[in-house]
């Protein structure tokens, strides 16, 4: 005989948690393609700041790469499956990938509107857990933010005069 979970009873409504989970998957979505353009950078970027940049960007895809499980876990506490995928990605972004090998510093760029492009999408998700009483959601959405702003106010050190 199989036993079934009982439903899932955390104190937030089932349509509150679809909606935070849903929002949950774009901030998945832009970390993703964060992660995959900064690893890409690293591997492809030249000139004299090489050594500088490419530690850097080692150092930002890694700690991204760790990030996308706790959010997917979160997402999956809630209740609902993680998106994963490419063009499910691609279509919950609102970061553009990158065509071609940009410069460096137009890589660095690229990355401060990354991280600032998530950081945008975590507010707007903020709101949703904030509202919920989601204090576990709103917590990791803190951290992120926390992360996504000193790394876009670094990376932007960068391309001050």
């Amino acid at each position: 005989m199989a036993v079934t979970a009982p439903p899932i009873d955390i104190g937030i409504p089932e349509s509150q948690r679809q909606q935070i989970a849903a929002g949950l998957g774009s901030v998945l979505a832009d970390s993703y393609v964060l992660y995959a353009k900064t690893h890409g950078f690293h591997w492809n970027v030249t000139g004299p700041m090489f050594n500088t940049l490419h530690l850097m960007f080692m150092d930002q895809y890694t700690e991204l790469w760790t990030a996308l499980d706790l959010i997917a876990e979160r997402i999956r506490a809630l209740g609902f499956p993680a998106p994963y995928g490419g063009a499910t990605y691609a279509g919950l972004s609102s970061i553009p990938e990158t065509e071609g090998v940009p410069a460096a510093l137009a890589m660095v760029r690229e990355l401060v509107e990354g991280h600032e492009a998530v950081a945008r999408t975590i507010r707007t998700v903020f709101t949703l857990a904030d509202e919920a009483n989601d204090q576990p959601t709103a917590d990791l959405l803190t951290q992120r933010l926390q992360i996504h702003e000193k790394t876009a106010w670094m990376l932007r050190s960068l391309l001050e005069a």
